[in-house]
């Protein structure tokens, strides 16, 4: 008897409100931005119709597919090609979401004490980061010097490294405001250079968050933002804004905390579980778990319009790291370790009241990356090649990218559908795949003599 297995239903992008919404709001959201949304979200960037087209496509049978078949019963289906965005699409950051907690568990972070650390900034600061993003890069220098020093007047260690991992947010309860702060995974504690971990004692943080208030005015001051009569101000205000959060310590045998750490830091900017859009009103409803305002309400009442010009403003420029690695994770570091190896300690003078851990001899694992079966596996608990008929093992046999082939197929099978796209149309640019053709013949239509496949 076959082992009970759940079967996968590969998704049906259509029948999610959010691609509706784009689909039916987004050419008009383009033809309004300058006049309704550019004096409050800046110019409008063409990254942001880029993604949202690729974003249109993903999961679309008629952008092309993978046919999946069982090779004991012939058992099959098509798998569509994603978009692979970031900080957008639901569906691909999800992906992303687990496989950079498993990357970070296994690959970057130690056996060692961690900690999570949230950096903030007052509102009257937010906005030279929303108009200027480049900022943000020196908003982690920021965070990360202040962290540095912090960690090595607590522990006595001048010449002490901590690891720390940081992702930027540039988003808060509700996607119109925008609020860019940074998460980060930091070490609770500092390395030396061979090998040997100190343990933070237990400190008033307050230090941090003075220290990092100090480089964030230095920092804007520098890049001509603010004036010192503006410094004033603000150091003379009972609750400046700036805020250091400093989360409980994850153990260093907590496996399963620092991936759930490391998925939580890089989390999509929007919930599609939140959003409610009426599709006969064009208007959105966006939950929240706090609640705000006098009324004490927990969700906003947005046009169509306007949640896209609100959730669309945290996509990312491109080449922009979201993510960055600093200290004893930083790439340089790991990459020094990898080539040389530690030197193991000699004797050393040690305070009594530090913990002292040995991780000289630790290597992190050389792994590759989770292949998306083993994503799929891991998110929604079902494997998308178990043949829900026999039960057998099955294989990705093809890619079909030619879209004389595509339509063929899905006309075959009784797939294609006319689904009018109000989104603008694609950019004009010349496909920079290599094609090649392989020999293929199994009664299909279209499929009689070659098929396409795509390896980009």
């Amino acid at each position: 008897m076959l082992e009970n297995t759940a079967q996968y239903h590969p998704r049906n992008p259509e029948s999610s409100p959010l691609w509706n919404l784009f689909n039916t709001h987004y050419e008009s959201f383009e033809q309004k931005y300058e006049e309704q949304f550019e004096k409050h979200y800046g110019f409008f960037r063409p990254v942001i119709g880029e993604v949202v087209r690729d974003y249109l496509k993903c999961g679309d049978l008629k952008e092309g597919f993978a046919r999946v078949k069982c090779p004991d019963c012939k058992e099959e289906y098509l798998l569509a090609f994603s978009c692979h965005g970031r900080w957008f699409c639901p569906s691909c950051h999800a992906k992303k979401v687990v496989l950079f907690g498993s990357m970070l568990k296994d690959n970057i972070l130690y056996p060692i004490p961690n900690r999570q650390y949230v950096f903030s900034i007052p509102i009257m600061l937010r906005v030279y980061f929303k108009h200027e993003r480049q900022l943000l890069t020196r908003l982690c220098h920021c965070a990360y010097d202040s962290l540095l020093l912090f960690l090595r007047t607590a522990i006595d260690l001048p010449d002490g490294v901590p690891g720390v991992v940081m992702a930027i947010h540039t988003f808060g309860d509700y996607p119109e405001k925008y609020h860019p702060h940074i998460h980060a995974i930091v070490t609770d504690g500092l390395f030396t250079e061979n090998g040997i971990f100190y343990v933070m004692p237990k400190v008033d943080s307050k230090p941090l968050e003075e220290s990092f208030r100090a480089m964030v005015f230095t920092m804007l001051k520098k890049e001509e933002k603010i004036t010192e009569k503006l410094i004033d101000k603000l150091m003379n205000w009972n609750h400046s804004g700036f805020s250091v959060h400093k989360g409980e310590q994850i153990a260093r045998d907590d496996e399963i905390g620092r991936e759930k750490l490391a998925q939580y830091i890089i989390r999509n900017t929007f919930s599609v579980e939140k959003m409610h859009y009426n599709e006969n009103t064009g208007t959105v409803i966006y939950h929240s778990k706090m609640t705000h305002g006098n009324n004490k309400k927990n969700f906003e009442v947005y046009s169509a319009e306007e949640f896209i010009a609100a959730i669309t403003q945290h996509i990312p420029d491109k080449s922009f790291q979201m993510i960055r690695y600093y200290g004893w994770y930083s790439n340089k570091l790991r990459g020094l370790r990898l080539k040389q190896g530690i030197c193991r300690p000699g004797d050393e003078t040690i305070d009594a009241e530090v913990e002292i851990i040995d991780v000289s001899d630790y290597q992190p694992k050389r792994i590759a990356s989770k292949t998306w079966r083993e994503c799929i596996k891991k998110i929604w608990e079902v494997d998308p090649l178990h043949c829900p008929k026999c039960g057998g093992e099955m294989k990705i046999i093809s890619f079909i990218t030619d879209s004389k082939t595509i339509r063929k197929i899905l006309e075959h099978i009784d797939l294609w559908t006319e689904v009018p796209c109000r989104a603008p149309p694609p950019l004009n640019q010349e496909s920079q795949a290599e094609v090649v053709y392989e020999p293929f013949d199994d009664g299909w239509p279209g499929l009689e003599d070659e098929i396409t496949v795509g390896l980009n």
